[in-house]
């Protein structure tokens, strides 16, 4: 009789731990609180127009690819996958440039704007080619026990961790010009972090982008999440939206199951939590269950920030990128305001997609669907944000007008959403609405962080960004992986084999 396996949440990372549990034969049930699939990573739909509420494009395709191929699936017979070249805007004070995965291109741009640093572009992507290939087996690896940092594979990529580096000191080996270390450091963004503070190894995230590219599927990310759904029905899987867990279902520290909202009680041999750590652990176990991480415990661990979101359906078609990421003047003032003194700025950095020159399935035709994100303080800030909504949205519109080509926005919005800060952690059951989860400091990351075996509840099982190897969409696929072959090992099967990194020419 096969294992039958409960997931609390359908996100991305619970969907893909489904999908790879239900191609090796265990019984699957997805139980997903709101009346949609895919967590942060699920459609918004506004009249005509549609939007991606979370991550707006994949890096590392080849991670899902691996993960549909462990399940018997090709990926792409479910979702076509477009590469964006050029990569996204960046818009300085008094420059803009278009990053692109094209060696040459890069380059010369890099010598136009900023001569003398085109070397280090080359020097830096060959250098951390070589940290991707290191620390690549600890994003792939469990980290439960102290004993895995001792592994030889684990031993060797230690040092490319840059303990006493900060991600933006790392950079500065690389380019004398501060906008170009800014090109290369504000990655650490989606981490909800600073790139002072932010530790040296995360130079990997702009490296990935420009090694490995970005892609947007036609119909947004979210189609990720809808795939691999599909993947655990065709299996005979079950996902019970609008369903949700109240409680786990505990006797001693034996995870039995779940207790509903509805009030039913459905049994499981083992239950896998996709939802936000610390929102499950402080609101599904009850208090005083949990040593380690206590509701005491949880509110002392540092968090990533928030984030200001504004979803517009727009009767225009803007010929502009795909990506843009507007930059504060004093970015580094910009990002202490969100991390450290926890203010809302007078002078935001903003992230723009405007999917729709790539995707027509985004909006009527002539019109588009616009995603703004503006990174803000977390909760722990005590913000009002009903009381500054409407103030903070005027700011993040007349910014963009003043430094984009969303020239009169305002005057053809047809739909519009915003979340808060505050609405992430009610509506979306985020704690303190920290979009990005636990922060990555080297106290919260590999065995420090919570283990994927979780370690204060017998037969519980952690996916997503609250677990090793950390937040971020191919992250989040590796814990499910991780968790899949903890899982499947203990029950002595076959482990989901993992491929070495894609080559990439030109640098090695």
């Amino acid at each position: 009789m096969p294992k039958k396996m409960i997931v609390i949440g359908a996100g991305p990372g619970g969907l893909a731990a489904g999908m790879m549990l239900a191609s090796n034969g265990f019984e699957v049930e997805v139980y997903e609180k709101q009346p949609y699939i895919g967590g942060r990573n699920s459609q918004i739909r506004l009249g005509e127009y549609k939007f991606d509420m979370g991550p707006t494009f994949l890096s590392m395709l080849h991670i899902a690819e691996e993960l549909f191929q462990a399940s018997g699936r090709n990926m792409h017979d479910y979702i076509q996958a477009v590469e964006l070249d050029p990569m996204y805007e960046l818009i300085f004070e008094h420059k803009k440039l278009l990053m692109t995965r094209d060696v040459k291109k890069m380059k010369a741009q890099i010598e136009e704007h900023y001569p003398g640093n085109g070397e280090g572009y080359e020097r830096f992507m060959r250098e951390t080619a070589k940290k991707m290939e290191a620390l690549t087996p600890i994003l792939q690896s469990r980290m439960d026990r102290l004993r895995h940092l001792f592994h030889p594979k684990v031993l060797k990529a230690l040092p490319q961790l840059e303990v006493g580096s900060t991600l933006y000191d790392v950079l500065s080996r690389y380019f004398t010009e501060e906008e170009l270390k800014l090109a290369f450091t504000f990655q650490s963004k989606y981490l909800g972090m600073s790139p002072w503070e932010c530790p040296g190894a995360f130079s990997i995230l702009s490296y990935m982008e420009h090694a490995y590219g970005v892609y947007h599927p036609i119909g947004g990310v979210n189609q990720l999440s809808e795939a691999m759904a599909k993947v655990i029905k065709e299996y005979g899987g079950s996902i019970h939206t609008g369903c949700g867990v109240k409680r786990l279902w505990l006797e001693g520290k034996a995870v039995k199951g779940v207790l509903l909202e509805n009030g039913e009680r459905k049994e499981a041999d083992e239950v896998i939590i996709n939802g936000d750590f610390a929102h499950v652990m402080t609101n599904l176990v009850e208090k005083g269950t949990l040593k380690k991480y206590s509701q005491a415990k949880l509110e002392r661990k540092k968090y990533s920030c928030s984030t200001f979101m504004i979803y517009l359906g727009v009767n225009k078609q803007f010929d502009l990128p795909h990506h843009t990421i507007v930059f504060a003047k004093d970015y580094k003032k910009n990002v202490e305001e969100i991390t450290k003194t926890q203010l809302i700025s007078d002078d935001p950095s903003i992230y723009i997609q405007n999917a729709s020159v790539t995707d027509t399935t985004l909006a009527p035709e002539g019109k588009s669907a616009l995603y703004i994100l503006a990174p803000v303080p977390n909760n722990f800030s005590a913000i009002n944000w009903e009381k500054e909504k409407k103030r903070v949205r005027k700011l993040i519109l007349k910014t963009l007008v003043e430094k984009t080509g969303f020239k009169n926005l305002e005057d053809y919005i047809e739909e519009e959403r915003i979340i808060t800060p505050s609405q992430w952690e009610k509506d979306i059951l985020v704690y303190k609405g920290a979009t990005f989860n636990l922060s990555h400091q080297l106290s919260q990351m590999m065995v420090f962080r919570p283990h994927n075996q979780f370690e204060e509840l017998d037969r519980c099982w952690l996916v997503g960004g609250g677990t090793h190897p950390g937040s971020g969409l191919p992250t989040i696929l590796e814990s499910a992986r991780i968790t899949v072959n903890a899982i499947l090992e203990q029950n002595g099967q076959q482990t989901v084999s993992v491929a070495p990194l894609p080559a990439v020419e030109g640098f090695l």
